[in-house]
């Protein structure tokens, strides 16, 4: 799903009200939309009136997908054909050839409100045998007489402050969902810190959530603990874990508190949404994100002659592209030579699957290896130890490194070790140890022992 709004290539349609057992269908964006507006309005009715109305069809279509409001529900469609609760849709109806062509112009606009990014809610009703608080659509001809653009028709009822974004860009949409668990130790980047950050929003209206103090993409204990306390009140099983039913019951509740699906809205702004990690990696990416992956497909390399080994340099060249494709045809995914989502999570997958198969001459040499989830504050057990031994001997060996004592609790002092290292090495102070850091302090220890 994207993080700011697009335009999707399809749509599905229940043909019914939400809990009736109706069909779905899936038919592209444009053609739904043709059809809301022939089943809703008249050809004949003014231009500038047409217009407004379909700006508004759409809006209201696109709010749907991009809050998931049925799909964070359970259902399996986007948005229903009963007019009680949505647009109406009749699943084969002819359209109007000039409703066609306006279609065809406006399609990838919708309105927003103000410094809010969502599409925004475009509350409608026919303004005769139903009234509500948003816009009527007999009223949209009154307005058009009257020589009203549609823009004014729409701020007649919307407000002042709303925009028409045009030409967005149009591309498939997957749902959210990442696929896979975020637990403690996951490095989840833009999926974990949308929980945090959503987790933190919806604290306001439950304050019995613990705050998450970082919203910086890895699961630590403070976002177990604001998981499990959203879990125990929404009735989820109080595991910490964010799977399925939990991700979608988070995105539904953040929806509610901030009412993104209402006329009047606290809305989505676009400091809201933005990524410190990238969507991408692909030929000409640069940094340390770049280098992680480097560092993984070296490792998965060693241990499967059919995938190649290159310099982890940060730099997303040729080399690394080809590697990346090459891993992509061993694992089954689509060979573009691009990490996206699913290509980073079947990475990881593939590393941890290697790492607990290792062959028996490598096993001696496992606790140098990078374990496979994040560490942070909140984590315990013998990784940690086995972490705290190395740092120790780095900072036996070197004054800017706190020394510390191996108690296998990740604390304040352990961070503050790891963030030394992390200054010595380039590497950005997070305090949080992944496969950069964890690789630059074995490479420490091993030089001072």
């Amino acid at each position: 799903m994207a993080v700011t709004p697009v335009i999707p290539d399809y749509i599905t349609v229940h043909l019914g009200t939400p809990n009736s057992n109706a069909r779905n269908v899936r038919v592209p964006f444009t053609e739904y939309i043709k059809n809301v507006a022939s089943s809703e309005i008249y050809p004949t009715w003014p231009e500038n009136a047409i217009r407004a109305n379909i700006y508004a069809q759409i809006s209201f279509a696109l709010n749907r997908i991009y809050t998931e409001y049925y799909r964070s529900r359970g259902y399996n469609f986007d948005i229903t054909n009963s007019t009680a609760y949505d647009q109406a849709y009749v699943d084969g109806r002819d359209i109007f050839s000039n409703i066609s062509r306006i279609v065809d112009e406006l399609f990838n606009d919708y309105v927003t409100k103000g410094n809010q990014i969502q599409p925004y809610f475009t509350e409608y009703c026919d303004g005769r045998s139903v009234t509500c608080r948003g816009l009527s659509q007999w009223g949209t001809v009154t307005l058009a007489n009257q020589g009203r653009t549609p823009y004014q028709i729409l701020q007649n009822y919307y407000g002042n402050d709303i925009n028409i974004v045009k030409n967005a860009p149009v591309r498939n949409i997957s749902e959210s969902y990442p696929g896979v668990l975020l637990r403690i130790g996951t490095f989840g980047g833009e999926d974990t810190r949308t929980i945090q950050r959503q987790l933190n929003r919806i604290r306001r209206n439950y304050p019995s959530i613990p705050a998450i103090p970082e919203a910086n993409g890895f699961y630590d204990a403070a976002t177990r603990a604001a998981v499990t306390q959203f879990q125990r009140i929404f009735n989820l099983a109080p595991d910490g874990i964010v799977g399925k039913a939990t991700w979608y019951k988070i995105k539904q509740i953040y929806n509610a508190v901030k009412r993104v699906s209402e006329l009047y809205s606290e809305g989505i702004t676009i400091s809201e949404v933005e990524r410190i990690f990238s969507e991408v990696l692909k030929r000409g990416s640069r940094g340390n994100d770049v280098r992680t992956i480097q560092y993984y497909l070296n490792f998965l390399a060693f241990f499967n002659d059919r995938l190649v080994e290159i310099t982890p340099d940060g730099i997303f060249g040729p080399a690394t592209e080809n590697a990346v494709r090459t891993f992509q045809r061993e694992y089954g995914l689509t060979a573009d030579g691009i990490v996206g989502r699913a290509t980073w999570y079947a990475i990881l997958d593939a590393y941890n699957a290697t790492l607990n198969s290792l062959p028996d001459e490598y096993r001696s040499y496992s606790s140098l290896l990078y374990p496979g989830y994040t560490i942070t504050t909140g984590s315990s057990g013998n990784v940690v130890s086995q972490l705290q031994t190395f740092l120790r001997v780095i900072a036996q060996n070197n004054n800017s490194v706190p020394l510390i004592t191996a108690d296998g609790i990740y604390g304040e002092r352990t961070k503050a070790a790891v963030t030394a290292v992390q200054r010595i090495s380039g590497i950005p102070q997070t305090g949080v140890v992944g496969p950069l850091t964890w690789n630059a302090i074995v490479n420490l220890y091993n030089d001072y022992r």
